[in-house]
Protein backbone atom coordinates (compact mmCIF):
# COMPACT_ATOMS: atom_id res chain seq x y z
CA UNK A 1 0.00 0.00 0.00
CA UNK A 2 1.04 3.58 -0.54
CA UNK A 3 1.28 6.17 2.15
CA UNK A 4 -1.78 8.18 1.10
CA UNK A 5 -4.20 8.37 4.03
CA UNK A 6 -7.67 9.87 4.44
CA UNK A 7 -6.44 11.42 7.65
CA UNK A 8 -4.00 10.65 10.41
CA UNK A 9 -5.09 7.35 11.94
CA UNK A 10 -6.50 7.28 15.46
CA UNK A 11 -7.95 4.24 17.25
CA UNK A 12 -10.07 4.54 20.37
CA UNK A 13 -10.85 1.47 22.43
CA UNK A 14 -13.89 1.67 24.68
CA UNK A 15 -13.87 0.18 28.18
CA UNK A 16 -13.42 -3.57 28.13
CA UNK A 17 -11.64 -3.60 24.76
CA UNK A 18 -8.16 -2.80 26.06
CA UNK A 19 -6.49 -6.12 25.21
CA UNK A 20 -8.16 -6.34 21.81
CA UNK A 21 -7.22 -2.81 20.68
CA UNK A 22 -3.70 -3.23 22.03
CA UNK A 23 -3.19 -6.22 19.73
CA UNK A 24 -4.76 -4.38 16.78
CA UNK A 25 -2.42 -1.44 17.45
CA UNK A 26 0.59 -3.78 17.49
CA UNK A 27 -0.26 -5.04 13.99
CA UNK A 28 -0.76 -1.50 12.68
CA UNK A 29 2.58 -0.36 14.12
CA UNK A 30 4.35 -3.37 12.63
CA UNK A 31 2.92 -2.79 9.15
CA UNK A 32 3.61 0.92 9.18
CA UNK A 33 7.06 0.53 10.74
CA UNK A 34 6.58 2.95 13.61
CA UNK A 35 9.10 2.96 16.41
CA UNK A 36 8.22 0.91 19.47
CA UNK A 37 7.03 3.90 21.50
CA UNK A 38 4.59 5.16 18.87
CA UNK A 39 0.94 4.17 19.04
CA UNK A 40 -2.22 4.80 17.07
CA UNK A 41 -4.29 4.49 20.25
CA UNK A 42 -5.94 7.63 21.61
CA UNK A 43 -6.47 7.66 25.35
CA UNK A 44 -10.02 8.21 26.50
CA UNK A 45 -12.15 7.51 29.56
CA UNK A 46 -15.76 7.52 30.71
CA UNK A 47 -15.70 8.23 34.45
CA UNK A 48 -18.85 7.93 36.55
CA UNK A 49 -20.23 10.04 39.36
CA UNK A 50 -21.50 8.34 42.49
CA UNK A 51 -25.05 8.64 41.17
CA UNK A 52 -24.19 6.55 38.13
CA UNK A 53 -24.10 9.51 35.75
CA UNK A 54 -21.09 9.64 33.44
CA UNK A 55 -19.17 11.69 30.93
CA UNK A 56 -16.78 11.01 28.07
CA UNK A 57 -13.25 12.41 27.92
CA UNK A 58 -10.73 12.29 25.06
CA UNK A 59 -7.25 13.11 26.34
CA UNK A 60 -5.61 14.45 23.16
CA UNK A 61 -6.57 16.35 20.04
CA UNK A 62 -8.36 14.40 17.31
CA UNK A 63 -8.76 17.30 14.88
CA UNK A 64 -8.57 16.05 11.28
CA UNK A 65 -8.02 12.43 12.28
CA UNK A 66 -9.56 9.34 10.75
CA UNK A 67 -11.02 7.84 13.91
CA UNK A 68 -11.91 4.19 14.47
CA UNK A 69 -13.80 3.52 17.70
CA UNK A 70 -13.82 -0.14 18.79
CA UNK A 71 -16.52 -1.08 21.28
CA UNK A 72 -17.94 -4.20 22.93
CA UNK A 73 -21.57 -3.67 23.84
CA UNK A 74 -21.69 -6.98 25.73
CA UNK A 75 -18.76 -6.77 28.14
CA UNK A 76 -20.38 -7.45 31.49
CA UNK A 77 -16.94 -7.84 33.04
CA UNK A 78 -16.65 -4.04 33.23
CA UNK A 79 -18.23 -2.46 36.28
CA UNK A 80 -18.84 0.96 37.85
CA UNK A 81 -19.91 2.21 41.28
CA UNK A 82 -23.36 3.64 41.85
CA UNK A 83 -24.65 4.57 45.31
CA UNK A 84 -21.97 2.37 46.86
CA UNK A 85 -22.86 -0.67 44.75
CA UNK A 86 -20.71 -2.33 42.10
CA UNK A 87 -22.79 -2.52 38.94
CA UNK A 88 -21.85 -4.56 35.82
CA UNK A 89 -22.17 -2.55 32.63
CA UNK A 90 -25.14 -3.47 30.47
CA UNK A 91 -25.32 -3.01 26.67
CA UNK A 92 -27.26 0.20 27.35
CA UNK A 93 -24.41 1.50 29.55
CA UNK A 94 -21.81 0.70 26.88
CA UNK A 95 -23.93 2.35 24.20
CA UNK A 96 -24.25 5.54 26.25
CA UNK A 97 -20.48 5.61 26.78
CA UNK A 98 -19.95 5.22 23.03
CA UNK A 99 -22.15 8.26 22.42
CA UNK A 100 -20.26 10.18 25.11
CA UNK A 101 -16.94 9.55 23.36
CA UNK A 102 -18.41 10.53 19.98
CA UNK A 103 -19.74 13.68 21.67
CA UNK A 104 -16.25 14.40 23.03
CA UNK A 105 -14.90 14.51 19.48
CA UNK A 106 -16.97 17.69 19.00
CA UNK A 107 -17.14 17.14 15.24
CA UNK A 108 -13.41 17.87 14.89
CA UNK A 109 -12.39 14.49 13.41
CA UNK A 110 -12.15 14.10 9.64
CA UNK A 111 -14.15 10.86 9.78
CA UNK A 112 -15.56 8.56 12.45
CA UNK A 113 -15.99 4.82 11.93
CA UNK A 114 -17.43 2.61 14.67
CA UNK A 115 -16.37 -1.05 14.87
CA UNK A 116 -19.14 -2.72 16.87
CA UNK A 117 -18.58 -6.48 16.46
CA UNK A 118 -21.88 -7.59 18.00
CA UNK A 119 -24.53 -5.13 16.98
CA UNK A 120 -26.24 -3.29 19.82
CA UNK A 121 -29.88 -4.48 20.08
CA UNK A 122 -29.27 -6.55 16.94
CA UNK A 123 -31.94 -9.04 17.98
CA UNK A 124 -34.51 -6.23 18.24
CA UNK A 125 -34.33 -5.55 14.51
CA UNK A 126 -37.96 -6.03 13.51
CA UNK A 127 -41.32 -5.19 14.96
CA UNK A 128 -43.83 -7.75 16.16
CA UNK A 129 -46.83 -5.95 17.61
CA UNK A 130 -46.35 -2.80 19.67
CA UNK A 131 -42.58 -2.97 20.03
CA UNK A 132 -39.67 -0.59 19.83
CA UNK A 133 -37.17 -0.87 16.99
CA UNK A 134 -34.09 -0.37 19.12
CA UNK A 135 -31.40 -1.35 16.62
CA UNK A 136 -32.72 0.90 13.86
CA UNK A 137 -33.03 3.81 16.29
CA UNK A 138 -29.47 3.32 17.52
CA UNK A 139 -28.08 3.26 13.98
CA UNK A 140 -29.91 6.46 13.08
CA UNK A 141 -28.73 8.11 16.28
CA UNK A 142 -25.07 7.23 15.58
CA UNK A 143 -25.07 8.56 12.02
CA UNK A 144 -26.83 11.73 13.19
CA UNK A 145 -23.94 12.20 15.63
CA UNK A 146 -21.43 12.08 12.78
CA UNK A 147 -20.55 8.40 12.36
CA UNK A 148 -19.71 7.77 8.70
CA UNK A 149 -19.43 4.01 8.72
CA UNK A 150 -20.39 1.17 11.05
CA UNK A 151 -18.59 -2.16 10.86
CA UNK A 152 -20.17 -5.19 12.48
CA UNK A 153 -19.74 -8.96 12.30
CA UNK A 154 -22.37 -11.60 11.49
CA UNK A 155 -25.32 -9.35 12.25
CA UNK A 156 -28.40 -11.19 13.46
CA UNK A 157 -30.23 -9.68 10.49
CA UNK A 158 -28.17 -7.36 8.28
CA UNK A 159 -31.34 -5.91 6.74
CA UNK A 160 -31.47 -3.52 9.68
CA UNK A 161 -28.99 -1.44 7.65
CA UNK A 162 -32.06 -0.23 5.71
CA UNK A 163 -32.52 2.19 8.63
CA UNK A 164 -29.45 4.15 7.40
CA UNK A 165 -29.47 3.70 3.61
CA UNK A 166 -27.20 6.68 2.90
CA UNK A 167 -24.42 5.64 5.30
CA UNK A 168 -21.87 2.85 5.44
CA UNK A 169 -22.81 -0.44 7.08
CA UNK A 170 -20.39 -3.35 6.61
CA UNK A 171 -21.50 -6.75 7.86
CA UNK A 172 -18.47 -9.05 7.93
CA UNK A 173 -18.38 -12.84 7.95
CA UNK A 174 -16.06 -14.82 10.20
CA UNK A 175 -16.35 -18.02 8.12
CA UNK A 176 -12.72 -18.22 7.01
CA UNK A 177 -11.32 -17.75 10.52
CA UNK A 178 -13.72 -20.36 11.94
CA UNK A 179 -12.89 -22.96 9.31
CA UNK A 180 -9.17 -22.27 9.69
CA UNK A 181 -9.35 -22.74 13.48
CA UNK A 182 -11.28 -26.01 13.11
CA UNK A 183 -8.87 -27.52 10.57
CA UNK A 184 -5.86 -26.54 12.66
CA UNK A 185 -7.40 -28.04 15.78
CA UNK A 186 -8.51 -31.23 14.01
CA UNK A 187 -6.12 -32.00 11.11
CA UNK A 188 -7.75 -35.44 10.70
CA UNK A 189 -11.08 -33.97 9.52
CA UNK A 190 -12.26 -35.25 6.15
CA UNK A 191 -14.14 -32.49 4.36
CA UNK A 192 -16.45 -34.19 1.86
CA UNK A 193 -20.20 -34.93 1.58
CA UNK A 194 -19.76 -38.51 2.83
CA UNK A 195 -17.97 -37.48 6.02
CA UNK A 196 -19.30 -34.06 7.03
CA UNK A 197 -22.49 -31.99 7.04
CA UNK A 198 -23.42 -28.42 8.02
CA UNK A 199 -26.50 -27.97 10.21
CA UNK A 200 -28.50 -24.77 10.68
CA UNK A 201 -30.03 -24.69 14.20
CA UNK A 202 -32.98 -22.60 12.98
CA UNK A 203 -34.44 -20.79 9.97
CA UNK A 204 -32.62 -17.53 10.78
CA UNK A 205 -29.17 -19.09 10.40
CA UNK A 206 -29.84 -20.65 6.99
CA UNK A 207 -28.11 -17.97 4.89
CA UNK A 208 -24.76 -18.29 6.69
CA UNK A 209 -25.06 -22.10 6.73
CA UNK A 210 -25.68 -22.16 2.98
CA UNK A 211 -22.43 -20.21 2.60
CA UNK A 212 -20.50 -22.75 4.71
CA UNK A 213 -22.10 -25.64 2.84
CA UNK A 214 -21.19 -24.15 -0.54
CA UNK A 215 -17.63 -23.24 0.43
CA UNK A 216 -16.90 -26.63 2.03
CA UNK A 217 -18.70 -28.61 -0.69
CA UNK A 218 -20.81 -30.58 1.78
CA UNK A 219 -24.52 -31.13 2.43
CA UNK A 220 -26.80 -28.91 4.50
CA UNK A 221 -29.50 -29.77 7.00
CA UNK A 222 -31.60 -27.61 9.30
CA UNK A 223 -33.78 -27.54 12.37
CA UNK A 224 -36.82 -25.35 12.71
CA UNK A 225 -38.08 -24.14 16.05
CA UNK A 226 -41.64 -25.07 16.94
CA UNK A 227 -42.66 -22.31 19.36
CA UNK A 228 -45.59 -21.71 21.66
CA UNK A 229 -46.92 -18.40 20.37
CA UNK A 230 -49.63 -18.18 23.03
CA UNK A 231 -47.22 -17.18 25.82
CA UNK A 232 -44.07 -15.08 26.31
CA UNK A 233 -41.23 -16.13 28.63
CA UNK A 234 -38.19 -13.88 29.16
CA UNK A 235 -39.30 -11.67 26.30
CA UNK A 236 -39.81 -14.41 23.70
CA UNK A 237 -42.11 -17.25 22.72
CA UNK A 238 -40.67 -20.44 24.24
CA UNK A 239 -39.41 -23.22 21.98
CA UNK A 240 -41.40 -26.43 22.35
CA UNK A 241 -39.29 -28.59 20.03
CA UNK A 242 -36.62 -28.58 17.33
CA UNK A 243 -37.65 -30.49 14.21
CA UNK A 244 -34.95 -31.75 11.80
CA UNK A 245 -35.05 -31.44 8.03
CA UNK A 246 -32.17 -32.89 6.05
CA UNK A 247 -30.07 -35.89 5.14
CA UNK A 248 -28.90 -38.66 7.41
CA UNK A 249 -26.15 -37.54 9.82
CA UNK A 250 -25.17 -41.01 11.00
CA UNK A 251 -21.38 -41.34 11.48
CA UNK A 252 -20.77 -37.87 10.02
CA UNK A 253 -18.88 -34.98 11.57
CA UNK A 254 -21.32 -32.10 12.03
CA UNK A 255 -20.79 -28.33 12.05
CA UNK A 256 -23.59 -26.35 13.70
CA UNK A 257 -23.35 -22.69 12.69
CA UNK A 258 -25.05 -19.70 14.34
CA UNK A 259 -24.31 -16.04 14.96
CA UNK A 260 -24.41 -16.38 18.74
CA UNK A 261 -24.79 -18.66 21.71
CA UNK A 262 -26.98 -16.96 24.29
CA UNK A 263 -27.79 -19.41 27.08
CA UNK A 264 -26.79 -22.41 24.96
CA UNK A 265 -30.04 -24.24 25.63
CA UNK A 266 -31.15 -24.21 22.00
CA UNK A 267 -27.89 -25.37 20.41
CA UNK A 268 -27.45 -28.13 23.02
CA UNK A 269 -30.93 -29.44 22.26
CA UNK A 270 -29.99 -29.54 18.58
CA UNK A 271 -26.71 -31.32 19.42
CA UNK A 272 -28.54 -33.91 21.53
CA UNK A 273 -30.94 -34.70 18.70
CA UNK A 274 -28.05 -35.03 16.25
CA UNK A 275 -26.27 -37.41 18.62
CA UNK A 276 -29.44 -39.48 18.89
CA UNK A 277 -29.43 -39.65 15.08
CA UNK A 278 -25.90 -41.09 15.17
CA UNK A 279 -23.72 -38.02 14.46
CA UNK A 280 -20.00 -38.55 15.07
CA UNK A 281 -18.26 -35.35 16.24
CA UNK A 282 -20.21 -32.11 16.64
CA UNK A 283 -18.47 -28.76 16.23
CA UNK A 284 -20.35 -25.60 17.16
CA UNK A 285 -19.45 -22.32 15.43
CA UNK A 286 -20.80 -19.15 17.04
CA UNK A 287 -19.28 -15.76 16.29
CA UNK A 288 -20.37 -14.53 19.72
CA UNK A 289 -20.45 -16.66 22.86
CA UNK A 290 -22.55 -14.93 25.51
CA UNK A 291 -23.22 -17.94 27.80
CA UNK A 292 -25.80 -15.94 29.73
CA UNK A 293 -26.79 -18.90 31.91
CA UNK A 294 -23.23 -19.72 32.95
CA UNK A 295 -21.04 -22.64 31.89
CA UNK A 296 -22.32 -25.47 34.07
CA UNK A 297 -24.93 -26.70 31.57
CA UNK A 298 -22.36 -26.58 28.77
CA UNK A 299 -19.85 -28.46 30.97
CA UNK A 300 -22.39 -31.21 31.61
CA UNK A 301 -23.30 -31.49 27.93
CA UNK A 302 -19.61 -31.82 27.06
CA UNK A 303 -19.08 -34.44 29.77
CA UNK A 304 -22.08 -36.34 28.36
CA UNK A 305 -20.47 -36.30 24.91
CA UNK A 306 -23.08 -34.11 23.19
CA UNK A 307 -20.47 -32.04 21.36
CA UNK A 308 -16.72 -31.98 20.69
CA UNK A 309 -15.76 -28.29 20.56
CA UNK A 310 -17.27 -24.82 20.60
CA UNK A 311 -15.55 -22.13 18.54
CA UNK A 312 -16.26 -18.45 19.23
CA UNK A 313 -14.34 -15.29 18.37
CA UNK A 314 -12.55 -12.85 20.67
CA UNK A 315 -14.67 -10.00 19.29
CA UNK A 316 -16.61 -9.75 22.55
CA UNK A 317 -15.84 -10.42 26.22
CA UNK A 318 -14.99 -13.96 27.26
CA UNK A 319 -14.95 -14.73 30.96
CA UNK A 320 -11.70 -16.06 32.45
CA UNK A 321 -13.58 -19.27 33.29
CA UNK A 322 -14.54 -19.82 29.65
CA UNK A 323 -10.94 -19.54 28.50
CA UNK A 324 -9.97 -22.49 30.75
CA UNK A 325 -12.55 -24.92 29.35
CA UNK A 326 -11.30 -27.92 27.36
CA UNK A 327 -14.31 -27.69 25.05
CA UNK A 328 -13.61 -24.09 24.04
CA UNK A 329 -11.49 -22.70 21.18
CA UNK A 330 -10.99 -18.96 20.80
CA UNK A 331 -10.79 -17.61 17.24
CA UNK A 332 -8.65 -14.45 17.18
CA UNK A 333 -9.90 -11.66 14.87
CA UNK A 334 -7.44 -8.90 15.90
CA UNK A 335 -5.30 -9.17 12.77
CA UNK A 336 -8.40 -9.12 10.53
CA UNK A 337 -9.73 -5.99 12.25
CA UNK A 338 -6.31 -4.37 11.86
CA UNK A 339 -6.42 -5.15 8.12
CA UNK A 340 -9.85 -3.51 7.87
CA UNK A 341 -8.67 -0.37 9.66
CA UNK A 342 -5.47 -0.14 7.62
CA UNK A 343 -7.32 -0.53 4.31
CA UNK A 344 -10.09 1.93 5.15
CA UNK A 345 -7.59 4.51 6.40
CA UNK A 346 -6.01 4.36 2.93
CA UNK A 347 -9.52 4.90 1.52
CA UNK A 348 -9.25 1.66 -0.43
CA UNK A 349 -11.92 -0.95 -1.03
CA UNK A 350 -12.34 -3.73 1.53
CA UNK A 351 -14.14 -5.99 -0.98
CA UNK A 352 -11.15 -8.32 -1.06
CA UNK A 353 -11.23 -8.66 2.71
CA UNK A 354 -14.99 -9.25 2.76
CA UNK A 355 -14.90 -11.95 0.07
CA UNK A 356 -13.44 -14.93 1.90
CA UNK A 357 -14.13 -17.57 -0.76
CA UNK A 358 -10.60 -17.65 -2.22
CA UNK A 359 -8.97 -17.96 1.18
CA UNK A 360 -11.36 -20.72 2.24
CA UNK A 361 -10.66 -22.68 -0.95
CA UNK A 362 -6.91 -22.20 -0.43
CA UNK A 363 -6.91 -23.46 3.15
CA UNK A 364 -9.10 -26.45 2.17
CA UNK A 365 -6.66 -27.34 -0.62
CA UNK A 366 -3.72 -27.11 1.80
CA UNK A 367 -5.60 -29.26 4.32
CA UNK A 368 -6.25 -31.99 1.73
CA UNK A 369 -2.63 -31.87 0.52
CA UNK A 370 -1.36 -32.41 4.07
CA UNK A 371 -3.71 -35.36 4.51
CA UNK A 372 -2.58 -36.86 1.18
CA UNK A 373 1.09 -36.55 2.21
CA UNK A 374 0.37 -38.12 5.60
CA UNK A 375 -1.13 -41.20 3.91
CA UNK A 376 1.98 -41.80 1.79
Amino acid sequence: MGESFVGELGVIGMRGCEDFVSEVDAYLKDWRRHDSDATFLIESSCPRFGSGEGKGIIKESVRGKDLFIICDMFNHGVTYNMYGQTVPMSPDDHYQDLKRIIGSVEGKAHRISVIMPMLYEGRQHKRSGRESLDCALALQELVNMGVTNLITFDAHDARVQNAIPLHGFDNIRTSYQMIKAMLRTYPDLVVDPESMIVISPDEGAMARCIYYSTMLGIDLGMFYKRRNYSIIVNGKNPIEAHEYLGRDVKDKDVIIVDDMISSGESVLDVAQQLKEKGAHRIFIFATFGLFTAGLETIDKAYADGLFTKIFTTNLIYRTPELLTRDWYVEVNLCKYVAYLIDTLNHDQTISGLLDQSKRIKKILAEHKQKQAKAKK
